[in-house]
């Protein structure tokens, strides 16, 4: 029997790389994202492609509430998530006392509420089971304060460390959580944050393919790249005024 796969921001970048990688291996995909045109063609070219069954759910998860819709909507159907991939994420490079605090709020909601919402309804259902895995996506940012970035850097920062909290507590019950912490990559999260792609920026397929081998190892925290395995080890205090002055430098005016 295949097992489910639940990706949320699966229709571009890292998480769409992560649903053709799974629908390879002939795991069943449930994906999640605002467009519904793209998950509609992905569900199409997948299924038709890998011979899989794909379940697809309209949601925006930077508004409240919709992540306890999605887990009830995919409840609904009667179908079991195996392994859970919160993947959708959003950023901006600015000011933080310049910008609208309904952009952070938003960003907030997005990258910590609904994915720790989403964490506890799908994991309580792992843990009775004595099986799943989750998969949070972090970033090298994760590991360092971001002057113009204050709010993305502190939220994955939060990613991290609820990541490997619920790894040790979960492991009794034979449920593996593990973190991707991926530093620049070629995504639609440059634009969307506005600033264009580090030229040294990894390719999505690249992290999605560390990503699920690491998954598979059960790695507690998996960071693409040896160039970044090494920054995040850097002192916090040589490297926030330089993440700074480089963020300061791609802000648009």
């Amino acid at each position: 029997m295949k097992e489910n796969v639940l990706i949320t921001g699966a229709t571009s970048g890292i998480g769409y790389e992560l649903a053709k990688i799974f629908a390879e291996n002939k795991y069943n995909l449930i994906i999640s994202a605002r467009n519904k045109n793209m998950l509609e063609s992905i569900k199409m070219d997948f299924e038709k492609k890998y011979g899989i069954k794909v379940s697809i759910f309209e949601k925006d998860l930077s508004q409240k509430n919709n992540a306890v819709e999605l887990f009830n909507e995919v409840k609904s159907e009667n179908i079991q998530v195996d392994i859970l991939i919160n993947n959708a994420g959003v950023g901006y490079v600015g000011e933080f006392l310049e910008e609208d605090l309904e952009k952070d709020e938003s960003i907030m909601e997005l990258n910590m509420n609904s994915l720790t919402i989403l964490t506890k309804l799908f994991a309580k259902e792992m843990v009775k089971r004595r099986s799943g895995k989750v998969l949070n996506v972090a970033s090298t940012g994760s590991y360092h304060p971001g002057p113009y970035t204050a709010v993305y850097y502190a939220t994955k920062a939060y990613v991290l460390s609820f990541t490997e909290a619920l790894a040790v507590e979960l492991k009794p019950y034979n449920v593996k959580v593990s973190a991707l912490c991926p530093g620049a990559t070629k995504t639609n999260f440059s634009k969307s944050a506005g600033k264009e792609d580090n030229p040294t920026a990894m390719e999505p397929s690249y992290v999605a393919k560390k990503a699920y081998k690491g998954l598979m190892k059960n790695k507690t925290t998996i960071i693409p790249g040896l160039q970044y395995k090494a920054f995040v080890m850097l002192p916090r205090k040589l490297v926030t005024p330089l993440i700074g002055k480089y963020q300061k430098s791609l802000k648009k005016n």
